[in-house]
């Protein structure tokens, strides 16, 4: 009698096919929508792959018709990588393009194994006679230069970085965060992450000795975007105001450090720390200090008094966004603008009324500052696929004030880097590229110059340039074509901190390291 020998099935493959096919018409689909910005499309895309992958297995485990041998082969093999995926390996951060960085699950977050900053401060005794530091400007006193808008004026930059390259003055490991330097004199000063200390630390301009440091026993922390303050301090009179990555406003001593007065901006004003850390770096009007806390009930925009810390007024209800206030006259009118959550908004500096209010689209993360321009007009930008757009502002027979829309561009959608005005044109970084933007029109010159997420500033006739990657880049402001005139590398890891310069001394930092350059200077 002969018997039939059983024959397994074969291998159904059309659903991996199908899976894949699909897979790479998403794929497709999500790189030549106009409408997704670099960061959705790398944020869907790893959404994409990881349902592929999962679907792949699924596919692998129950319809395949593989023999169970090799079925419980791929699980163990998917479920070992896994394992060891998650406790090998931790993200560290992301990229401007929202790219994660990996790292060693043992080894330590910045700023963990430098310990507390106070161990390290100089001997007095032992410091030079500090230099004549200010014979170039009257330093960088606060985020984004004197008059907060990016740009330094007074100074001639050497052009040829061949015949005159930028002087190496110091280096130095330096704790985590996003803040920037305030320059005056020998002092620089910055915030950052040392282990579970919010710290102040003051380092000799010339030298990068630690000359003095405050501490207060708090933290934001984020594997996404990164621990420690965001904020710039701002110098004045000789006191330092510092605005922590948990909302912390403290005034401090600008030759000892000593705290004077401290403020929680979010416990006082019934506010809620934004997604990504607090980050608005104080301005100084007058006799106030004014935050952005973020409260309800007339407390978004707050101020204190700059010497007593007393509360003295409130205004607006929006959310806070990641933007700082800054003061300009509009209509001919002072007023403090703020880039908010879902609005641009400007306030009375003497009792912090809403004087006008723009909504702005609330898609994204709001961050780079207004720039306010000749003609009472205030350029706004974002990035997330929003753009720019160029406002009217007028003051009506009433005393109210109307807001118009001159126009609208998505020829710059700046994310991070704050743009520069020079000459009726205006100079950002595009999702990580750099533009030329006509201010006329809004109509984009070019699009050169591949800088990532970093910072801008414009220095008299020249842009200074800080790549994500940390180079330092010299670029001339020219309308007509990107020119690039040199470049050096200052840091090789993620670098989104504002640089900052004092008369010929550059100082940059990121969230690992710090360090000054001098830079030549003609007459």
């Amino acid at each position: 009698m002969i018997t039939e020998a059983k024959t397994s099935l074969p291998i159904r493959r059309w659903p991996a096919i199908l899976i894949a096919a699909l897979a790479g018409i998403a794929l497709i689909v999500i790189w030549i929508l106009p409408d997704f910005s670099a960061q959705q499309r790398i944020l869907n895309s790893v959404i994409s792959l990881i349902i592929t992958l999962a679907l792949l297995l699924l596919w692998a485990l129950l319809f395949s018709r593989l023999r169970w041998k090799i079925r419980v082969l791929i699980l163990s093999i998917a479920l070992v990588k896994v394992s060891l995926l998650i406790s090998l390996v931790q993200i560290r951060g992301v990229s401007g393009d929202l790219l994660p960085i990996l790292g060693w699950s043992w080894t330590a977050k910045p700023g963990e194994n430098l310990g507390p900053a106070a161990s390290m401060i100089a001997d007095p005794s032992s410091r030079e006679e500090p230099a004549k530091v200010l014979a170039f400007g009257p330093g960088y006193p606060q985020f984004l230069g004197p008059d907060r808008n990016a740009t330094v004026r007074g100074i001639k930059l050497e052009r040829d970085w061949e015949a005159h390259p930028p002087a190496f003055l110091w280096r130095r490991p330096i704790g985590a965060g996003w803040s920037g330097f305030a320059v005056l004199g020998e002092y620089a000063i910055t915030q950052e992450q040392r282990g579970d200390e919010e710290m102040v630390v003051c380092y000799d301009l010339l030298s990068g000795e630690i000359l003095w440091a405050h501490s207060d026993v708090a933290g934001y922390e984020s594997s996404v975007t990164g621990d420690g303050p965001r904020a710039t301090p701002t110098i004045n009179a000789g006191r330092v105001y510092t605005f922590g990555g948990t909302g912390i406003l403290n005034c401090l001593d600008l030759t000892t450090g000593h705290r004077i007065w401290s403020k929680n901006t979010l416990t006082d004003n019934n506010a809620e720390n934004v997604t990504w850390g607090a980050s608005c770096s104080p301005l100084l009007v007058d006799s106030l200090v004014v935050v952005s806390a973020g409260g309800s009930n007339g407390k978004s925009l707050v101020a204190y008094h700059m010497d007593t810390g007393e509360f003295i007024w409130g205004g607006g209800s929006d959310p806070a966004a990641y933007s700082s206030p800054l003061i300009a006259t509009l209509a001919g009118t002072p007023q403090i603008i703020i880039f908010n959550d879902a609005s641009v908004s400007a306030h009375n500096p003497q009792d912090g009324k809403l004087l006008w209010r723009q909504p702005w689209p609330s898609e994204g993360e709001n961050v780079v500052q207004p720039v306010p321009l000749p003609g009472d007009r205030v350029l706004v930008s974002a990035g997330y696929g929003i753009g720019t757009k160029l406002f009217q502002i007028e003051k009506k027979e009433a005393g109210s004030f109307s807001v118009n829309l001159v126009w609208e561009s998505r020829g710059l959608k700046a994310k991070f880097a704050n743009v520069v005005h020079k000459d009726g044109f205006i100079y950002g970084l595009d999702n990580g590229n750099q533009v030329c933007l006509d201010l006329s029109d809004g109509k984009r010159k070019w699009k050169r110059g591949r800088y990532g997420h970093g910072q801008v500033i414009l220095v008299d006739d020249l842009l200074l340039v800080m790549s994500e990657k940390g180079d330092v880049v010299l670029v001339e402001p020219n309308p007509e074509s990107h020119i690039e005139l040199g470049r050096f590398k200052a840091f090789s890891s993620k670098t989104w901190n504002s640089p900052a310069l004092a008369g010929k001394y550059l100082l940059v930092r990121n969230n690992k390291e710090a360090a000054c350059y001098e830079l030549g200077v003609g007459e």
